[in-house]
């Protein structure tokens, strides 16, 4: 059994093969160290990787063992205070950092706040925003669809359903995408984020309506308003990068896969098929700083000591061998990936459902819209952004012949 983390064994969860070939990684992971792995993050901070299926289950199941509390990583005295990773580490009052009761106190508020949403509104108003945007750039005959089509679509639909002006709907994608990032502009952008929705807040507790925000604040929960800001926060930024690259990264995989031809050719019926795929392949939530060791026990043959941080490894545990099947394509109807994570602390319901309506509405609608469309560069041309929390990609270039505008727009 193995003791300690962040010795001679380690493996740097960062530099050129982390960036560039994150799927070779963990399968060379997987070879040498099983389904734990000792790694260094940015800055040479030691954590546990967790790349098994069955030991990531476990870990997201048993909040007993591993809990969300970042107060408890052992390794706080190492940090230095413009750390990039530290907008999604420092501990905050929001839902996702709490835990026990109060976790599913938020949580429901949360729940509650989205279920009230009518399905077939939310299906009608992703088809006007998608159709929008299809408009703004049909006419071309080209467009880049990544920051022309999926980036604005979640916050797009986002801001109607929070009651944001779509004004600052721009603005708002900016902060979200470079929050996540990896750089200086993280944690400023996180902090422009948090005041911007701070405002809405504010203005929602004078001006209520059919929005998710009003609903939060009326809850019988009773939120705070601070509270309330915090969980809009984590609520809009889990809900932009991840469902945008799950768009991207499924028109890419239906632009270059010859199982979804037939789809190109003005079918819808491989659409939700492919959104699965994407989410074995190449889910959009890589990997999460998700847990801290209560107290000391055992995992994947590891001791892991209290404090020790565990990061969720989504995309190596939906590769495990264990679960996935032998052939590509097999897994179409088994939705048994851990894309929306796993446990109390996975996507509140009806978060992936919601997801999907707009997931698939999005490539549905530009799949009717422009029927010949097709990339513009060989698909080996196209390129990943380098990310430790998202599989994206850096743009998406395609040809089409040029239509006009929908009648009536």
């Amino acid at each position: 059994m193995n003791e300690g983390i962040g010795g001679g064994d380690a493996v740097r969860l960062y530099g050129e093969e982390f960036n560039e070939r994150p799927l070779e990684l963990y399968q060379r992971l997987r070879r040498e160290y099983g389904p734990v792995v000792p790694v260094l993050l940015e800055g040479d901070l030691p954590a546990w990787f967790v790349i098994g299926y069955r030991e990531l289950n476990h870990v997201a199941s048993n909040p007993g063992l591993f809990a969300r509390d970042t107060r408890r990583w052992n390794a706080w005295d190492r940090i230095p205070d413009d750390w990039p990773l530290m907008p999604y580490v420092a501990w905050s009052p929001a839902m996702w950092m709490t835990e026990g009761a109060e976790h599913q106190r938020r949580a429901g508020v949360v729940s509650d706040a989205l279920d009230a949403i009518d399905r077939t509104e939310l299906a009608v108003l992703s088809e006007e925003v998608t159709d929008g945007l299809i408009d703004a750039l049909a006419g071309d005959g080209e467009a880049e669809l990544m920051e022309g089509y999926a980036d604005p679509i979640p916050p797009l639909v986002f801001a109607r359903l929070l009651g944001l002006p779509e004004a600052q709907v721009p603005a708002l994608i900016t902060d979200i995408a470079d929050s996540a990032g990896s750089d200086e502009n993280a944690i400023p952008a996180f902090q422009r984020l948090h005041e911007r929705l701070g405002d809405l807040v504010e203005h929602r507790r004078v001006h209520k309506g059919p929005d998710i925000t009003s609903r939060m604040l009326a809850h019988p929960a009773g939120l705070t308003a601070d509270e309330v800001v915090h969980d809009i926060v984590i609520l809009l930024a889990a809900a932009h990068l991840p469902t945008s690259n799950w768009i991207g990264n499924t028109l890419r995989l239906m632009l270059v896969d010859e199982r979804f031809a037939m789809t190109l050719q003005g079918g819808r019926g491989s659409v939700s098929q492919a959104l699965n795929q994407v989410l074995w392949e190449d889910t959009p939530q890589q990997n999460v700083i998700g847990r801290f060791a209560v107290h000391a026990c055992e995992l994947g043959g590891h001791t892991i000591r209290a404090g020790d941080m565990v990061v969720m490894g989504y995309s190596a545990a939906n590769a495990d061998p264990a679960v996935r099947p032998i052939s590509p394509g097999q897994d179409a109807g088994n939705r048994a990936h851990l894309s929306f994570g796993q446990g109390e602390h996975g996507c509140p319901f009806p978060v992936p459902e919601l997801a999907e309506i707009i997931a698939r509405t999005s490539v549905e609608v530009l799949l009717d819209r422009l029927p010949d469309i097709e990339l513009s560069v060989k698909p080996d041309e196209l390129e990943w952004v380098p990310s430790f929390w998202v599989r994206r990609l850096a743009a998406l270039p395609v040809r089409f012949t040029p239509a006009g505008f929908r009648p009536g727009a």
